[in-house]
């Protein structure tokens, strides 16, 4: 059987989705595994469609980066489904179809995973470049706070604890920390 699995990021990419699955169906996929979730959420969709793959089937998707969030998970799930008896097709690569069932194209699925890496790191450094640059210039202020570190620090004085006041407010733990770490910073005198 030809399964296909197919992602996107957030829910303002319902055409991207829909696209994906088109595709997918297209191409002869019998089932298609769909899902709108970040790579780094958890991923229940392509769970159940690993699960659902069994010896002899093709898992098909319309790119790497919509299967793995990085070459190690990329090479991981293919080793994985290669264990299993199961193919792996790609189809958007540049215009030929990769499938993993033979190893010219293991070779080049390997090859094209560690250029979309370098080309993801080549971009998050320029990224920081371009950051350090604006906060040098005083441009990059970071984004606005959503909480008042006055609301922190009052709960604080009630004597609720940092948990709780996190809780009370829809806040990370990590942030009401930060916010008391601040004060107490700019009230010890040096």
């Amino acid at each position: 059987m030809l399964c296909g699995y197919a992602r996107t990021s957030t829910t303002d990419q319902s055409a991207g989705l829909k696209g994906q699955e088109r595709d997918l169906r297209a191409a002869g996929a019998e089932r298609v595994f769909t899902e709108q979730v970040s790579s780094i959420a958890q991923r229940s969709g392509l769970k159940a469609c690993l699960e659902f793959l069994r010896d002899g089937d093709a898992l098909m998707v319309t790119k790497p980066d919509r299967l793995a969030r990085n070459t190690g998970e990329l090479l991981t799930i293919e080793a994985d489904l290669s264990a299993r008896g199961i193919g792996l097709v790609v189809l958007s690569m540049g215009g030929e179809r990769l499938d993993t069932r033979n190893p010219t194209s293991k070779l080049m699925l390997t090859i094209l995973a560690g250029v979309a890496t370098w080309e993801r790191e080549i971009m998050l450094e320029r990224q920081r470049e371009g950051i350090a640059k604006a906060k040098a210039e005083g441009k990059y202020l970071g984004r606005k706070a959503t909480i008042e570190a006055g609301e922190v620090l009052a709960l604080k004085a009630e004597g609720i604890g940092p948990a709780a006041i996190a809780k009370r407010l829809g806040i990370a733990r990590s942030s009401v920390y930060r916010m008391l770490e601040q004060e107490t910073a700019e009230t010890t005198p040096i």
